[in-house]
């Protein structure tokens, strides 16, 4: 069952989010805003035709959505997230459907490869940051003896606490984009 605070996605959504690519295009969508397709390619490095085509795909899922208020000229597209809010999903959403589960395996599979790639990505660059920044970055991990129930409260709650500062984001010169995921799985030494 999907938590209540969240909802589940398609097959087709979660082949759309979890390419690469796709994932760094949502990824730079999120923090900069509404893009079009030249933007992204001079942030990514790409060509303009690849993104244009990532960009295709994943409109086509509702991941994003056309932003036409932006446009200067009717051929300029400039490009937004969708409703991504509060997206889940569970391999046990795909039972018995073969094809669901291998896309619900290999997208877990492509979401922590990019948790683990922000937090090598960190270690490669944290030398560029000031001490408070260094010592304020955060890792922890503790074993946990709960139920089912327990851990889907445990996950709401700290969703909350993320939602508080996601709603109430920092401002100043101080402030700077800080990504943040939490794994609570069971496990066995």
């Amino acid at each position: 069952m999907t938590p209540p605070n969240r909802r589940t996605v398609t097959p087709s959504v979660l082949a759309a989010m979890h390419h690469p690519l796709r994932r760094r295009l949502l990824d730079l969508i999120h923090i900069d805003g509404p893009a079009t397709a030249s933007r992204l390619a001079e942030s990514t490095g790409e060509l303009v035709g690849n993104v244009s085509h990532h960009l295709k795909v994943l409109a086509s899922a509702g991941v994003i959505v056309e932003a036409p208020e932006l446009a200067k000229n009717r051929r300029e597209r400039w490009w937004k997230l969708g409703d991504t809010s509060e997206y889940s999903w569970s391999i046990a959403d795909a039972k018995g459907d073969p094809a669901a589960e291998l896309v619900a395996a290999t997208a877990e599979d492509a979401n922590l490869a990019h948790h683990v790639g922000k937090v090598r990505q960190w270690f490669d660059m944290r030398y560029e940051f000031e001490e408070p920044w260094v010592r304020a970055a955060y890792a922890t991990e503790r074993w946990l003896t709960l139920t089912p129930d327990q851990l889907t409260e445990l996950s709401e709650r700290i969703e909350d606490l993320v939602r508080e500062y996601y709603d109430h984001p920092a401002s100043g010169d101080d402030a700077h984009k800080v990504f943040f995921f939490a794994h609570a799985i069971p496990a066995r030494p």
